[in-house]
């Protein structure tokens, strides 16, 4: 694929957790977020869902032809979707593929498969550092299934591409969940 880019939602709006560049924001129309389990993972995860009227902001970033098996690897959940014609964006992508677990496949979370709070953080780092304050607010509002317990693993994160947060960001996180009335599990 030439001209070929990824749209990233969740942890890939965090560009420390990826290295591919350059970077620019974009939007995903009809579609936000939610937050979704599978029935071969013991964690939930965010998932892109059809929502028309409605979009998300992410990040589009170029994949070169040889890193397509590497993304599909990380996004091994997920399907690869087109998503070229719903995406607002000033690049010069051709294609743009969106990552989304099929329908099918998905599952409400609960205690079995919780978010993890160390996967929440890196996401809304993303969104902040991108964004600011209200990207990462339209992330929050954007997304459904706050109602998913959160498990605490900030002191031995158990998210493969886990970042050290500052103070703020760390507030930010732990505001929302007050906020969203959170159930956090030790």
């Amino acid at each position: 694929m030439t001209n070929a880019y990824f749209f990233g939602y969740g942890s890939l709006v965090n560009r420390l957790t990826h290295g591919y560049t350059p970077t620019r924001p974009a939007r995903l129309k009809g579609w936000r977020r939610a937050w979704r389990a599978v029935p071969e993972r013991d964690l939930c995860f965010l998932t892109a869902v059809p929502a028309p009227g409605e979009e998300i902001l992410g990040l589009i970033a170029p994949v070169p032809a040889e890193g397509w098996a590497t993304l599909d690897l990380r996004e091994a959940a997920y399907e690869r979707l087109d998503g070229t014609d719903a995406v607002l964006h000033d690049s010069d992508a051709a294609q743009i593929a969106v990552y989304a677990i099929a329908p099918g496949r998905v599952s409400v979370p609960g205690p079995q498969n919780p978010i993890l709070l160390s996967y929440l953080d890196v996401v809304i780092q993303g969104y902040l550092t991108e964004y600011g304050a209200e990207g990462a607010r339209h992330f929050l509002d954007t997304t459904d299934g706050w109602d998913a317990p959160i498990l605490n693993d900030r002191a031995a994160p158990r998210y493969p591409r886990a970042q050290s947060l500052t103070e703020e960001e760390r507030a930010t996180v732990d505001a929302a969940l007050r906020d969203f009335g959170s159930r956090v599990l030790a």
